[in-house]
């Protein structure tokens, strides 16, 4: 369980500088604001296009992925029925949906791909899919949903492809379906920006925890209970049944898909949630509680399955 362990250690150890900064007040009362916005409109981008513009995307096409799509849409279509029940707005219940399905592939999922199961290409499908397809759509409808987009049918289109992650992950794209190289003086300083993205989205995590509230405990009780129990245990079971059930995975293929699963929901989605405005308080509690609950989580799993 070396990877579990050095990739909480990493998260935590970054998520604490960004609350000694905050307590502190070292970046200012716009701190946080300024590393968000750094992150989904420089940082991220530029991580996303070099890391798909080198994938291999005939991974795209197997049934890992179709384990991860169809254990995404389950829960995900849970948390939202129950904000329609509820009558949550479009931004909540999308955030939400997300912080329930949505698990972290980047910065957690690659080191215990890697120390856990043995192959870090496995991560890549989930990678991937969320970048792709999830999180394509769910910006689109947060962008929708906002009054300042009720505009032009030909606007609402092309709201995707004016999205600076959509953009970077569609051109990684492009470029690995074409087969281009693209020149080192162009991919060094996109590699760099990229390094950023983690690291920033971490520190305006912890910079936004001083004086916050018990996570649970505050308005956003229900939504943050409710996802967190979907993300935590309902998605890794969930996993289980479909890869075992209908896929009849066995053996390290069916450990490898349940333990994908049952990644807490990724720091990026603060960052989504920052930068639109809505349901921050969600996103943050959300991440921290299924952050703190994967680790007892990912060690039942491989005391059952591995």
């Amino acid at each position: 369980m070396g990877g579990v362990i050095t990739g909480f250690g990493v998260i935590a150890t970054i998520i604490v500088t960004g609350y000694v900064i905050g307590r502190r007040g070292s970046l200012g009362d716009h701190g946080r604001d300024v590393l968000t916005k750094l992150s989904f409109d420089v940082a991220s981008p530029a991580l996303m296009f070099t890391t798909l513009s080198r994938a291999d995307l005939s991974v795209i096409v197997s049934t890992p992925l179709l384990v991860t799509a169809l254990s995404t849409v389950v829960v995900a279509g849970a948390f939202v029925t129950v904000g329609a029940v509820r009558r949550w707005s479009v931004g909540r219940t999308t955030i939400g949906a997300l912080c329930a399905s949505y698990v972290n592939a980047g910065n957690l999922g690659i080191p215990i791909a890697m120390y856990v199961l043995g192959d870090a290409t496995l991560i890549a499908p989930v990678l991937l899919f969320q970048q792709l397809v999830m999180t394509p759509i769910a910006l689109t409808v947060i962008d929708l949903s906002r009054p300042a987009q009720r505009t032009s049918a030909l606007r609402r289109l092309t709201t995707p492809f004016r999205n600076p992650i959509v953009i970077g992950s569609l051109s990684g794209v492009l470029v690995a379906a074409a087969g281009w190289h693209v020149p080192g003086p162009v991919m060094e300083p996109l590699s760099l920006l990229g390094g950023m993205s983690v690291p920033a989205v971490l520190l305006a995590f912890g910079i936004s925890l001083p004086g916050s509230e018990l996570p649970g405990r505050g308005a956003e009780r229900g939504p943050v209970l409710l996802s967190v129990a979907l993300k935590s245990f309902a998605q890794p079971v969930v996993a289980w049944a479909i890869a075992a059930g209908v896929f009849r995975l066995s053996g390290p293929a069916l450990f490898a898909a349940v333990v994908t699963s049952a990644l807490p929901a990724a720091q990026n989605l603060f960052t989504y949630a920052a930068r639109y405005e809505t349901a921050t308080i969600l996103a943050r509690e959300s991440i921290l509680l299924s952050t703190l609950l994967a680790a007892p989580v990912l060690m039942t799993v491989a005391v059952l399955l591995g």
